[in-house]
């Protein structure tokens, strides 16, 4: 643990500073692998004291691939950037980012920054005596969750046995891959989906990258027989230009909206791809864009567009943020992505109940402090993995 010496009788939250941060690496066996070689996700579990005695605990999060240099930015750079100054949650967000940014932008030390935020925003709820919903004030009591998975690799027969769970657990909606060489499997695939779902239920699509331009204009004209919710990214992540011109071509064919967000890796991207119309549902990753402080900022900048904003991944925390979102009027309320068998609660790696509840496709909360989400050492596993694995495909 980096450590400086605390400040003595320090009134409880008046001016506190971060005297001690440290982070430890773990890695989380997945349930259910992702492939053949992604049979795990990596964790950096954080810890924050402040000059006041309160504490905070975090995470940065990816899987497989990046979770040491994670790990070594945390323990490195921004412990060394983080010890003294203040402990107010969302201050250190902007020069902390300005400090790691001949590193990059974003990706490896946005995700790091998130190790460092949440902690401090877990440090301010509970010195609060609150959860985070209670800090931030919650605007409803439950959100809708999706039933999402890495299914693209799974034969036909486990992808319906797969969508058949979901709607025997009652999700009423339900996000699955595509981009297989051949659209017409694609289309086989959904067209069996959408057997099990009946026309009531919401089917979105993710193509994760896997088209560029013509090919995803070709592919959506044929996949919009079994009418998708949205079409999630279906271009190259960076290629803003690319995803104009395709909104352009599908708002005059079959009009699926398309999202992005899981691999845009700060506000400025997100404001880009809204206000060019780009895309028309934001899906940051609290974790990705550098923790609650940014994503807290995408909200804002989604509303002021009127684009819905639906979480990626990690419910037992997103499920927290999208309880606070404002409504706004003519925008769908946030949905929560629940990836089967592989939420923190689910996969054993919290010690403690998890901070949500998912039942009947429905997301709530339970009674904790701050985030409420701190990780078990039984999860830990070895710092460097014995044989590199190849890079994920991330739902």
């Amino acid at each position: 643990m980096t450590r400086a010496q605390p400040t003595a009788d320090a009134e409880p939250g008046v001016d506190a500073t971060i005297t001690a941060f440290d982070a430890r690496l773990l890695r989380v066996p997945l349930t259910r692998p992702w492939g053949a070689d992604v049979t795990s996700v990596g964790v950096v579990a954080t810890h924050v004291i402040r000059s006041d005695g309160a504490e905070g605990w975090g995470f940065s999060w990816t899987p497989q691939i990046g979770a040491e240099a994670v790990h070594a930015l945390l323990t490195h750079d921004i412990a060394r950037f983080a010890i003294g100054r203040s402990a107010d949650p969302g201050s250190e967000w902007l020069p902390l980012w300005q400090h790691l940014h001949e590193a990059g932008g974003g990706g490896l030390t946005t995700i790091a920054m998130a190790g460092l935020n949440l902690a401090l925003w877990d440090a301010a709820a509970r010195a609060a005596g609150t959860s985070l919903t209670g800090f931030l004030g919650a605007q409803r009591d439950s959100v809708t969750a999706y039933g999402s998975g890495v299914n693209l690799h799974y034969p036909l027969d486990e992808l319906v046995a797969q969508v058949h769970r979901w709607v025997d657990a009652g999700f009423d909606a339900v996000k699955v891959k595509v981009g297989k060489p051949d659209v017409a499997e694609d289309l086989d695939r959904l067209r069996a989906v959408r057997e099990v779902l009946g026309p009531d239920r919401a089917l979105m699509i993710d193509a994760n990258q896997r088209w560029d331009l013509d090919r995803a204009t070709r592919a959506l004209d044929v996949l919009a027989e079994v009418s998708p919710a949205w079409i999630e990214e279906p271009l190259r992540a960076d290629d803003l230009y690319g995803h104009l011109e395709l909104a352009g071509r599908l708002a005059g064919s079959s009009g699926i909206p398309i999202a992005v967000g899981e691999n845009l890796h700060n506000v400025y991207r997100f404001d880009d791809y809204l206000r060019t119309g780009a895309a028309q549902i934001v899906q940051p990753n609290v974790v990705r864009v550098g923790g609650i402080t940014p994503f807290l900022g995408i909200a804002a900048i989604a509303a002021e567009y009127g684009a819905s904003l639906h979480p990626h991944l990690l419910p037992e925390l997103s499920g927290q943020l999208a309880l606070c979102l404002r409504p706004v009027p003519g925008v769908p309320a946030p949905m929560v992505e629940d990836v089967e068998d592989a939420g923190f609660g689910p996969l054993g790696a919290l010690d403690g109940p998890s901070p949500v509840r998912i039942a009947d496709g429905t997301l709530t909360e339970t009674p904790h402090a701050g985030l409420g989400i701190r990780f078990t050492p039984v999860v830990e596993r070895t710092k460097r993995a014995e044989t590199p694995p190849k890079s994920p495909e991330i739902p």
